[in-house]
């Protein structure tokens, strides 16, 4: 007879048997499900204000090994599940779990900004992690029916499944990917791999890792030979942040840094759209900020300015676009646009005097203008059949048009800045589309956000964690200004170099170097989008079925 371990991790060269009903193994696999998928949300951004240096643990920042621990115990569980409807079951749970922990404040948005009942807002979200869930469920019930008994074969069909999941939820009902796994790894083997794989990349990696590992090692009676191997692997992982991509010399016409001036008004979410209270002191602040700041450029966060320009006060508008008219230095704002007739948007205006060699004009009669194209589900765009649910809340942003894809980028003193609004930098497949035509691609992202709608959470670290995940993957810095944090420089190398403390009132400024080569990331996901990943989760597949049948 088999031991416990056996059917639990799946020995290979035995079949599964099935547990017996209520059997206390059943019950320690839901446990084990349900913590690894909290150690996966925490591995982002590791969510308490305490850490364990030790470990590797510290506020706010990521923990690759965290999330490839929570992969491999799902995996191990997967493989001692009896059969596919327990893997659907297991994996499923480890889903909910992962992105309740994950984006748990959304509850500040929904009940507390948005006067959502208590008991709706928690059934909102945990009905939202459940279809979301769904993804997994069904990639893990595939695993359990499918998967080959040699461990190499059956971790890489572990990887496929789970990075043929992620893509789901990145891809489909306008796609949610929030708290996806290789964020965890930006301070670590993302570095030399994230310009080649990106983000979606490195879970594919991870979860082959981890399911290797957890097959290799926790299996009774496994060979020494894969174990070893599983060991090097890990090994193999763990030092590959040594080999890090060095700094290359930018472009001649980029040597010169630009500096940037980045505001962070810190207005309260519950005041940001009353007239008399948060209105006011963000027209009076930012007016000041934008009328005494230094530096080449000046950046205002996502509706730093919250009404439209038709509303602003007599003449504070033709103050501010006067103000950049002439001189040496440019600005972004954010702001809404548009009317009742041709709708609202959620958008970048850009300000810059007359190039050198024509005559400034005081008011020039179009700006430039960037409109956000990746709108936010019920806060920026309301699904359909989804009216009902927006009336239950008190949230003044509804329904937004959108812009298109790879719009223009803001050109001023050498550079290429292209703007993105709040969770738009989450759809790196999306900003890659300016990186087509080469000799137009953005030297600089500007990310403008307002996370206020989070309140003081771990949502600020997550944000972070993920634009400088972008930073490594295009090559580029990220300028962020933001409402309440965190408002930052981040290089190329995803490092943040500048930073001001969150929820505090001010202003950051610092010096940015824009970049012009084209990371392998940037051509490939430009032109196919997550084509590539999917067909590479699906040759895994083949090469998997291929070594099962073998």
């Amino acid at each position: 007879m088999r031991s416990a371990a056996a059917v639990r991790f799946g020995q290979p060269g035995f079949r599964r048997t099935a547990q017996p009903a209520g059997d206390r193994l059943a019950w320690l696999q839901l446990a084990i499900v349900l913590a690894a998928g909290c150690f996966h949300a925490a591995s982002m951004a590791w969510p308490f204000s305490f850490g364990a240096p030790v470990l590797g643990l510290a506020p706010g920042q990521p923990a690759g090994w965290l999330q490839l621990l929570a992969l491999a115990l799902l995996a191990g569980q997967l493989d001692g599940a009896s059969n596919w409807r327990r893997g659907a079951w297991l994996g499923g749970l480890f889903a909910v779990a992962m992105q309740c922990a994950t984006y748990w404040w959304l509850f500040i948005s929904l009940h507390v900004y948005g006067g959502l009942a208590a008991p709706l807002t928690v059934l909102a979200i945990a009905l939202l992690a459940a279809f979301l869930g769904l993804y997994y469920a069904a990639a893990s019930a595939l695993f359990v029916a499918f998967a080959p008994v040699q461990a190499a074969w059956r971790a890489l069909f572990f990887a496929a499944m789970w990075l043929l999941a992620e893509l789901a939820r990145v891809k489909f009902f306008t796609g949610f990917p929030w708290g996806e796994g290789g964020y965890a790894h930006v301070d670590g083997w993302a570095r030399p791999l994230a310009a080649w794989v990106g983000v979606h990349g490195l879970s594919f990696m991870a979860a082959g890792v981890a399911a290797w590992l957890a097959f290799c090692l926790l299996a009774p009676r496994t060979r020494w030979r894969s174990a070893l191997a599983g060991v090097l692997a890990s090994a193999a992982v763990a030092w590959l942040p040594v080999f890090n991509v060095g700094d290359v010399e930018p472009d001649p016409a980029l040597m010169q840094p630009m500096s940037v001036t980045l505001l962070q008004g810190n207005i309260p979410q519950d005041e940001k759209f009353v007239s008399g209270t948060g209105v006011a002191t963000a027209l009076g602040w930012y007016g000041e900020q934008l009328q005494a700041a230094r530096g080449a450029l000046v950046v205002a966060p996502e509706t730093a300015l919250p009404m439209l320009p038709q509303q602003l006060p007599d003449g504070y508008w033709q103050a501010l676009r006067a103000r950049f008219s002439t001189g040496d230095q440019a600005a972004l704002i954010g702001l809404p646009l548009g009317d009742f007739n041709t709708g609202y948007s959620n958008s970048v205006l850009g300000f810059r005097p007359a190039p050198s060699g024509q005559a400034a004009v005081p008011l020039p009669s179009e700006p430039y203008r960037y409109d956000k194209h990746h709108l936010v589900p019920f806060g920026e765009v309301i699904p359909l059949g989804f009216h009902w649910f927006i009336r239950l809340m008190n949230i003044p942003l509804g329904d937004f048009n959108r812009g298109a894809v790879g719009q223009t980028s803001f050109a001023w003193q050498g550079q290429r800045l292209a703007p993105n609004i709040c969770y738009e930098d989450l759809f790196g497949e999306e900003l890659a589309a300016r990186f087509v035509d080469a000799p137009q691609a953005p030297t600089v992202f500007v990310n403008l956000s307002n996370i206020a709608w989070f309140g003081n959470t771990v949502a600020i670290d997550q944000h972070l964690q993920i634009s400088r995940m972008r930073a490594l993957e295009f090559g580029r810095p990220m300028i962020r200004a933001t409402n309440t944090g965190a408002t930052v420089i981040i290089n190329r190398l995803g490092e943040v170099t500048h930073s001001l403390p969150r929820h505090t009132r001010g202003a950051l400024s610092g010096d940015v170097q824009g970049r012009s080569s084209i990371t392998p990331y940037a051509w490939w996901a430009g032109r196919f989008g997550l084509w590539p990943l999917w067909a590479l989760g699906l040759a895994a597949l083949g090469l998997a079925f291929l070594g099962r049948r073998r």
